[in-house]
C-alpha cells in the first residue's frame, strides 16, 4: 500500500513535534502547518489522505479552516480540541469534521482513529463489481464506483463520512442499528462513550435526502434503539 500522507495543523510546536514523531514512526508521511492559512495552502497543494486539525489556531481558526476545506475536498478531517463542551463538538461536526478528539488524548487512541478513518476511505475507493455498483432505495440511488448519491434525480453533495454512513445503511436496508454499532461499523472504532457524532451526521443526511427532514421517509429513528434506512 502506498505511503499515506497526514497533514497535522497545530500551533503548539511541542505537541506538533510529538505528533509528527509518532506518526512518522508508524510509517506515515507527515506534513505540518502552524496556522489556518498554512493549513489551507498545505491541504490544497499536497492533497493529504487525512487532516488532523486543531481548533484554536492563529490567522484562521480550525472551524473556519474545516468549513472552507469541506467545500473543496472530501478528505477525512479529525478535529483536535482542548475544549470539552458539547457545543464545540457539535460545531466541529456541523462545519464538516468527520470526527474529533478532545485533548489530552492518548497516542494509541489517535492512531486507532487515523487507521479507522483511512480504512473507511480506502473502502470507498475500492472499485466494486458491476452487480454491486448501484444501490437503490425508493428514489435514492447510490453509485459506489463514483462515490456519489442522488435523490429524485438530484445529486447530493456529501462528505466522506456522510456517504459512508448512507452507504452502510443502504447496504443493510431495513435493519436497525444502534449508535454504538454505527460508530463501530462506519467510523471504524469501538464505542468510546460519545454517540452525538452519529446523531449529527443523521441530521445532516436528512437535510440532504429527505423532502421533509422533520418527517423522514428514508432515515428512520427507531426510538430507544437507533436508526435504519427504508425505501
Amino acid at each position: 500500500m502506498a505511503e499515506r500522507t497526514v497533514l497535522i495543523v497545530e500551533d503548539d510546536r511541542a505537541l506538533l513535534d510529538v505528533l509528527k514523531f509518532n506518526l512518522t514512526k508508524e510509517g506515515y508521511h507527515v506534513i505540518t502547518a502552524l496556522d489556518g492559512s498554512q493549513a489551507l495552502e498545505a491541504a490544497r497543494q499536497k492533497q493529504p489522505d487525512i487532516i488532523l486539525l486543531d481548533v484554536m489556531l492563529p490567522e484562521i481558526d480550525g472551524f473556519d479552516v474545516c468549513r472552507i476545506l469541506r467545500q473543496e475536498m472530501t478528505t477525512p478531517i479529525l478535529m483536535l480540541t482542548a475544549k470539552d463542551s458539547e457545543i464545540d463538538k457539535i460545531v466541529g461536526l456541523e462545519v464538516g469534521a468527520d470526527d474529533y478528539l478532545t485533548k489530552p488524548f492518548s497516542m494509541r487512541e489517535l492512531l486507532a482513529r487515523i487507521r479507522a478513518m483511512l480504512r473507511r476511505s480506502e473502502m470507498v475507493e475500492t472499485k466494486p463489481s458491476k452487480q454491486e455498483m448501484f444501490i437503490r432505495a425508493g428514489e435514492l440511488e447510490i453509485d459506489k464506483m463514483r462515490h456519489q448519491a442522488s435523490i429524485r434525480g438530484l445529486a447530493l453533495k456529501l462528505t466522506t463520512m456522510e456517504f459512508n454512513l448512507l452507504l452502510f445503511l443502504a447496504e443493510n436496508k431495513g435493519i436497525v442499528f444502534s449508535r454504538e454499532q454505527l460508530l463501530e461499523n462506519v467510523w471504524g472504532y469501538d464505542y468510546q462513550g460519545e454517540t452525538r457524532t452519529v446523531d449529527v451526521h443523521i441530521r445532516w443526511l436528512r437535510e440532504k435526502v429527505e423532502a421533509d427532514p422533520g418527517k423522514p421517509e428514508y432515515l428512520i429513528t427507531v426510538r430507544g434503539v437507533g436508526y435504519k434506512l427504508e425505501g
